[in-house]
């Protein structure tokens, strides 16, 4: 099954790279000028609209038994079967923002499980690719995590769009500062997740359910060595509330940071 995957992998590239060229097209520099969540929400779907049914057809030709996720922002992942997650326009409010900080991702998911992944930042010149068993990539170079000790690591973080938990995210994120170099946040929670395979990022943690923004980082730091975990240490499904991807010399001690924070709440 992994050549059969590994096969698929440079057809979903090609198929990303012209969804991300068309996306790129409508980009601009200078913030969108919307005022309000509404007109913010008209601007976006003037680009996420074309891109996404472009996404969804050409994914439908690599695979048409493959069911498509329609939840972009939430954590509707069948559990059998193969399906595509996919998000045209990953990074939504950086890309209307005029930053360059967003990308398209695409994920076949069978039984539950990410077996292919493409995760491409036109405007930042990156390509991560992983197959499960096969490994992960950037720009077609194999990657792995850092060894660095928390001390010196470059943690970062997210908030799920829809599953916010604001009171476990602020308790670990002050510990965090505490205990790292540095914490960020530094755009779409799928590319952050990809860094930390590798190692342009050391830590990625975050609470709250967000499989669909969770899956395609979470293959590549996996198969580039990273550990992938909930925030108790055990194994992450898309059902997880809670996730942590750290190099393996850091998972530890990140694990224990984010226990205590949570034991000192109580």
């Amino acid at each position: 099954m992994t050549e059969s995957y590994g096969e698929l992998l440079p057809q979903l590239v090609e198929v990303v790279r012209e969804v991300g060229v068309l996306a790129a097209s409508a980009h601009r520099t200078q913030p969108s000028g919307s005022t309000n969540t509404g007109e913010m929400m008209t601007a976006f779907a003037a680009v996420d609209g074309p891109t996404s049914r472009l996404l969804r057809e050409r994914t439908y030709e690599l695979r048409p038994g493959a069911r498509w996720s329609r939840d972009e922002v939430g954590t509707g992942v069948g559990d059998t079967g193969e399906w595509w997650v996919c998000d045209a326009v990953d990074g939504a409010v950086h890309f209307l923002q005029g930053l360059p900080y967003w990308g398209v991702t695409s994920t076949l998911v069978s039984d539950g499980k990410p077996v292919v992944a493409v995760v491409w930042a036109p405007q930042l010149d990156l390509l991560y690719t992983a197959v499960r068993g096969g490994g992960a990539h950037l720009n077609g170079m194999p990657i792995a995590p850092s060894r660095k000790d928390l001390a010196s690591a470059l943690a970062t973080t997210s908030q799920p769009p829809w599953n916010i938990e604001p009171e476990r995210a602020g308790r670990s994120l002050t510990a965090m500062l505490r205990r790292t170099l540095a914490v960020r946040n530094l755009g779409p929670t799928s590319l952050q997740v990809a860094q930390v395979g590798s190692g342009h990022v050391d830590v990625f943690w975050e609470f709250g359910q967000d499989a669909s923004n969770l899956l395609p980082g979470a293959l590549v730091a996996a198969e580039a060595g990273a550990l992938v975990t909930d925030a108790a240490g055990g194994d992450w499904t898309p059902a997880a509330t809670s996730f942590v991807a750290a190099a393996p010399s850091l998972h530890g001690q990140v694990l224990d940071v984010l226990g205590r924070s949570a034991v000192v709440a109580r």
